[in-house]
């Protein structure tokens, strides 16, 4: 009997701190960094963001988002086999911010890492927890996506800056034998790292090169719009489905004009695709589960609905997963 990963619960956590493009713009124009409202959304689609408090970091917001999630579930920490975080910006360099969610959360005992995979990081999550649920190692594995972007920007450059937030999504995912996750397609391509980056590094005490994030914007579209058709269609062929069986598209929320791209390659309306880059901008790996978790609470999705959740990010990184839920 095959053995499928559902989804039990899932959950979410912005910060407090909520920014409009025109607040934005505001604090930008102090700094001598011309933007606006219209600017910003004719491109992106980003309306607003929010921004962790100086005290909160990856953990806080993932042990939130957790919490949420595990509520979702009706179980408790205790039950939890597995825990994973997706994260490009955690607390310190180790431990990991898997390991100090497991404390908060007083789960202590069970497996905790991070994941690095930048914007498509939940999905390498998932993919990794699905396939520890299959291989018996574990039956209930709390998957987390969180960031704190806001850490690694450079409040000079308006074409990187006024895209990202803050936040945090988490699923439960439990072992069953009823259809849960179909199918999962990840891949990698590191001769474009240069494209996505933030390039600096610590070495003894201090930081060498560029600690902000660096983007070729044009770039990153040109190949996200490519692959994440190409993943999507992996994943349909791996479970023997089409373009017509998906209910919901749930992307990496980073451009509109990217998620309307790749809707309209898999001949899905508009209306069937999960948005909320307008909301909380891109979130990088706790995008995806941020707006799963909006459309599971606001009664979009329902059970037995088929999702095709699907990332792209620095690495450069892509992938995606066709779940049952």
């Amino acid at each position: 009997m095959r053995i499928y990963s559902r989804i039990l619960g899932t959950g979410s956590y912005l910060p407090e701190k909520r920014l409009t493009n025109a607040d934005l713009a505001a604090e930008l124009a102090l700094q001598g960094v011309e933007t606006s409202d219209d600017w910003i959304v004719e491109r992106t689609g980003i309306r607003a963001r929010h921004f962790a408090a100086d005290e909160q970091g990856s953990s806080d917001l993932a042990t939130e988002a957790a919490r949420q999630a595990l509520s979702a579930a009706g179980i408790s920490a205790d039950d939890l086999d597995l825990i994973i975080v997706a994260t490009s910006t955690p607390d310190m360099v180790f431990p990991s911010v898997a390991t100090m969610v497991q404390h908060k959360l007083g789960a202590a005992g069970c497996p905790a890492f991070d994941v690095q995979a930048v914007c498509s990081g939940f999905i390498y999550a998932m993919t990794i927890a699905d396939s520890m649920i299959q291989s018996g190692s574990a039956k209930r594995a709390l998957v987390i996506g969180s960031e704190v972007f806001s850490r690694i920007l450079d409040f000079k450059d308006r074409t990187t800056c006024v895209l990202f937030g803050d936040g945090a999504g988490a699923v439960i995912l439990e072992a069953s034998d009823q259809p849960g996750i179909l199918a999962t397609d990840l891949h990698a391509d590191g001769k474009y790292k240069d494209i996505l980056c933030v390039p600096g590094h610590v070495n003894r005490g201090a930081i060498l090169g560029d600690p902000v994030l660096k983007m070729d914007g044009q770039a990153v579209f040109k190949l996200a719009v490519g692959v994440l058709e190409e993943t999507a269609r992996a994943s349909l062929a791996k479970a023997n489905l089409t373009d017509a069986d998906i209910d919901w598209l749930i992307p990496h929320q980073a451009n509109i004009r990217i998620m309307q791209s790749t809707a309209r390659k898999l001949k899905m309306s508009s209306d069937k695709v999960v948005v909320t880059v307008d909301q909380h901008g891109n979130t990088s790996a706790a995008s995806i589960p941020l707006a799963l978790d909006t459309a599971v609470r606001d009664g979009r999705i329902q059970r037995g609905q088929t999702l095709m959740l699907e990332g792209v990010g620095g690495g450069f990184t892509w992938g995606s997963v066709l779940l049952r839920y």
